[in-house]
């Protein structure tokens, strides 16, 4: 998400083959042929090749799971909600149990390991007993440099992107942070970064460049350090997140605090700064993270969250991404704060992405019971929902948080 310095509060998816028939000739064979069979010949083999019936593709995990989910369990699965330092860690239960919400966001400054390992193994068995025993999605903004939101004893202060970017270290460091965030119970990093920013533009890039975010000023720089930090996180267990898709580079505005400047008039859908995120989707990035702002050349009518010209046609048809996709914060952003809390959610989902963050827990049933209801009306939509909730399961049983 776009963000403010950590210390303020921030918010942050076999064709049958034919058979070719072989065919006799028009005039069968000739008698004077000794070695002919005559075609009524209960000797004679068959000339026909019979067609193959195609192998059924097993159901994946994620299918198997959906299957024995009510509805609400469903569109639980396509909600993060936000977690505050500091407030009770029982006060995000009603959302997990009435709501089945499926992940948790850590926002604020949260101090020393214990405090996080507390609160998430409070939440996991709540959020276990009300989705049928599959766990929580929980994550955090660990980038390094300004953006840590985990601080305090047991969590490393690695310094920011740029840096690591320029001493080539992203690796390293995103396996001290996946060893950290799984000591705690945290099995999603909101990052790597793979915004682009031109050098010359970063001080008026206030969500990126302004607070040295970016791995580097060029996307073959950016390339190699998303696909070491993705690298680095998922091979330690923690499942790493390409934001801010389809870039956040260009724009003057920080859409977490702002509407204004948050249009990109340069992104097209053959442009070199979606380098990096091609690259991190073929290292294998669990979740991609969907920006709020609006790309003029993509979709001048929509915001890319609630754009399908960008989530499904630009991200999933062109970049072949089939992973899950995460929005930014589409709770307290003020990019988004037009828009409904409930068309905020459907539009979202309708789009092509899969789980609707918000950093306000109270709109958590505003926008569950949008997502049932528009999903109660339009079987088309329902099929959406059914295919986004099938790709958090499957991640999910790929972290260990679910099993068949």
């Amino acid at each position: 998400m776009p963000r403010r310095p950590a210390a303020a509060l921030t918010l942050v998816a076999l064709g049958t083959v034919g058979a070719l028939a072989a065919c006799s000739s028009p005039s069968g064979p000739t008698p004077a042929d000794p070695t002919s069979a005559s075609p009524s010949s209960p000797d004679s083999p068959s000339t026909t090749t019979p067609t193959p019936t195609p192998t059924p593709t097993p159901a994946s995990c994620g299918q198997r799971l959906l299957a024995t989910f009510t509805v609400e369990q469903k569109v639980g699965q396509l909600l993060m909600v936000g977690a505050q330092s500091g407030a009770p860690t029982a006060a995000l239960d009603p959302v997990l149990t009435g709501q089945h919400a499926g992940g948790v966001v850590l926002l604020g400054t949260w101090n020393g390991a214990a405090a996080v390992a507390a609160a998430t193994g409070h939440w996991q068995p709540v959020g276990r007993a009300a989705a049928g025993g599959v766990g929580l999605l929980v994550a955090a903004d660990q980038e390094g440099g300004q953006v840590r939101h985990l601080r305090g004893p047991g969590f490393t202060a690695t310094p920011s992107a740029l840096s690591q970017g320029r001493a080539g270290t992203a690796g390293p460091n995103a396996s001290t942070v996946a060893r950290e965030l799984t000591a705690v119970g945290v099995n999603v990093d909101l990052a790597p970064v793979a915004d682009t920013v031109a050098a010359s533009f970063a001080p008026r890039n206030a969500p990126i460049g302004a607070y040295q975010r970016e791995y580097g000023n060029d996307p073959a720089t950016v390339s190699r350090s998303v696909v070491a930090a993705v690298g680095g996180l998922q091979q330690g267990g923690v499942s790493a997140t390409l934001k801010h898709f389809p870039g956040l580079g260009r724009v003057t505005g920080n859409t977490d605090l702002t509407a204004g400047g948050t249009t990109d008039a340069t992104t097209t859908a053959d442009d070199p700064y979606l380098e990096p995120f091609r690259a991190g989707i073929q290292a294998g990035a669990d979740l991609v993270m969907v920006s709020s702002a609006t790309y003029a050349k993509l979709d001048p009518a929509n915001r890319a969250a609630f754009s399908r010209a960008v989530v499904t046609g630009l991200l999933r048809e062109t970049l072949g991404y089939d992973g899950v996709v995460i929005s930014d914060d589409l709770g307290a952003a003020v990019a988004v704060a037009e828009t409904p809390p409930a068309d905020r959610a459907t539009r979202f989902v309708a789009a092509g992405g899969d789980i609707v963050l918000t950093g306000l827990p109270q709109t958590v049933p505003t926008m569950a019971g949008a997502l049932r209801d528009k999903a109660a009306a339009e079987p088309a939509f329902a099929a959406q929902v059914d295919a986004a909730a099938t790709r958090v399961l499957d991640l999910k049983a790929k972290r260990g948080l679910a099993a068949c």
